[in-house]
């Protein structure tokens, strides 16, 4: 088997499971385990997949478990991000004073907002450095800095949040379900969210259809606290919810 021919056939077996183990990769596949813990290397370092203890998780499956990181990131349902965010940059007034979540989906979001008048906080120094240089006016919360996300959190993010009074805010979620509402993987970052929607009038989570039905491991608030910018194979379930808007249908 040619190289290029076994590292397809791994990322088609560790995204058929969502996750699997070097044991049963190197099974399905007739090789050692030590040839599928180089191709891990690889496929990880591409970012085909993640690598995780004793195996490795399709990128959506890592995803509820940690943060990955821009790179990681990079590509996952990328029109359905996109169209999102063209419907949420409409919802951004001149004389809004707008709260942007750190991530993939709001990174998204910063690309296709204009210099309105619009005063912009932010617990991204990514998000903070880009709507600058676009000529916006940006709030930067201050706090410890997370390699993976780029976000500020801890107490001087939280005490920074509690000065202000949001017209409208966009936040991105690890998974949504009805039951668990919106989660992510770390309780510091869910603070940061949670005390970010509470202060804010018009409050907007924007997440593909691929997120829905999934829990991450800390809620940052109920599913009704927000409406719900989507667009996808959205199911029945959610597309009968009064807070939930299917971009596109």
């Amino acid at each position: 088997m040619l190289a290029e021919e076994r590292l397809a056939r791994v990322v088609a077996i560790v995204e058929r499971h969502g996750t699997a183990s070097l044991a049963e990769i190197a099974s399905e596949l007739g090789v050692s385990e030590s040839t599928v813990r180089r191709d891990l290397d690889r496929l990880d370092e591409a970012h085909r997949l993640v690598k995780v203890r004793g195996g490795a998780a399709a990128r959506e499956a890592a995803h509820l478990m940690r943060d990955l990181t821009l790179g990681e990131r990079r590509g996952l349902h990328a029109a359905e991000k996109r169209a999102i965010c063209e419907r949420a940059a409409t919802l951004v007034g001149a004389d809004d004073f707008v709260y942007l979540d750190a991530g993939s989906t709001t990174a998204e979001l910063v690309g296709l907002l204009a210099s309105s008048g619009a005063t912009f906080a932010t617990d991204s120094v990514l998000h903070a450095t880009r709507l600058a240089e676009r000529g916006c006016r940006v709030v930067v919360l201050g706090g410890e800095l997370k390699g993976a996300t780029g976000a500020a959190v801890g107490p001087d993010a939280l005490d920074a949040l509690g000065r202000y009074h949001f017209t409208v805010g966009f936040w991105g979620a690890n998974g949504v379900s009805l039951e668990a509402g919106y989660t992510v993987p770390e309780a510091d970052e869910a603070a940061v969210k949670r005390l970010s929607l509470s202060r804010t009038e018009r409050r907007y989570v924007l997440a593909d259809a691929s997120k829905l039905g999934r829990a991450s491991r800390v809620s940052y608030a109920c599913f009704s606290a927000a409406t719900l910018l989507t667009c996808g194979d959205v199911p029945k379930s959610y597309r009968s919810r009064e807070n939930v808007v299917v971009v596109g249908a």
